[in-house]
């Protein structure tokens, strides 16, 4: 590969796509909403907050790089030279990265069923009554990508997490014929996806991930248990505490559950057995306020 200074591969890194696309390639950039767009060959690819994510794929960045060598399948020596080439001949205008308030979700489009849905649980050992209720719930449901042509389609089951006042908050989406797992587009963290006692409860279940949560509670159907009367959240993947343990956070969603329901005082750590859970668990147990009894329940 040809050498290219570091200081011009930094340089070339700074673009971002919206910015790219407006200055060198209008005709491609299409207004979606808000501060959202897509482009006319990819109606999936969406552009927000500097960032882009293309939903038929299962791909993602930040600048108009990496837009060019996944999408456009630039060589990245190819891809550096024509953003260079262009600045060069034509001085970009950036676009001003606006402050904002709170985003705004943009859920994916539910399909028309959730019959793949169903089946991938039902492979994953979740317990038919359970899916059928969150389904009912608005808690979980099908999306699909229409392919590009001559590509796949490619389904995700939606996880939907809910605020008190029971407004969507948060999506996370986990690919069902393939490894992709990402969030909607203003997601909060604060309000990830959950099942919330039916009664008041003194203590809270905590998990990485949703299918970790339905898993629990298929486990206590089978047992015998109502898994409505406990609080069984989930963290929207693994939590990354910081290597000093004690300058942890605690994790968004369960400071904000913790906040919503004061009646609440022990949780439960049922963090995977491996070492990410591990150390997930010891940070949490580290910061977790003194008024709150935590308890370790690893798989």
């Amino acid at each position: 590969m040809p050498y290219i200074d570091p200081e011009v591969i930094l340089e070339a890194k700074r673009m971002d796509l919206l910015t790219y696309l407006q200055n060198y390639e209008p005709h491609e950039l299409v207004h979606f909403s808000g501060n959202t767009y897509c482009t006319r060959s990819h109606d999936s690819l969406k552009i927000s907050n500097g960032k882009w994510f293309w939903w038929s794929r299962g791909i993602g960045g930040r600048s108009a790089l990496d837009y060019l060598v996944k999408v456009r399948e630039l060589s990245f020596t190819d891809a550096v030279e024509q953003i260079m080439g262009r600045t060069a001949s034509t001085p970009p205008v950036f676009v001003p990265q606006q402050k904002q308030g709170p985003k705004a979700l943009l859920l994916p489009e539910p399909y028309s069923n959730t019959d793949e849905v169903e089946r991938y649980l039902l492979r994953r050992g979740i317990d038919h009554v359970l899916i059928q209720t969150c389904i009912a719930a608005g808690r979980i449901y099908e999306n699909r990508n229409e392919p590009e042509p001559g590509g796949n389609v490619y389904i995700n089951t939606v996880f939907v997490g809910f605020d008190a006042q029971g407004q969507q908050k948060y999506a996370a989406l986990r690919g069902i014929n393939g490894d992709f797992k990402g969030e909607a587009t203003g997601s909060d963290k604060h309000y990830s996806f959950a099942l919330p006692a039916l009664e008041p409860s003194d203590s809270v279940h905590l998990f990485e991930s949703a299918i970790d949560l339905l898993s629990y509670a298929t486990l206590m159907k089978m047992s015998g248990k109502d898994y409505s009367t406990e609080n069984l959240l989930s963290l929207a993947g693994v939590y990354q505490p910081q290597k000093d343990i004690s300058k942890s956070k605690v994790p968004a969603a369960l400071m904000r559950f913790l906040e919503d329901n004061p009646q609440v005082t022990k949780v439960l750590l049922l963090l995977d057995n491996d070492y990410a859970g591990r150390m997930a668990t010891k940070a949490i147990m580290t910061v977790l306020p003194k008024e709150y009894e935590a308890i370790d329940r690893p798989p």
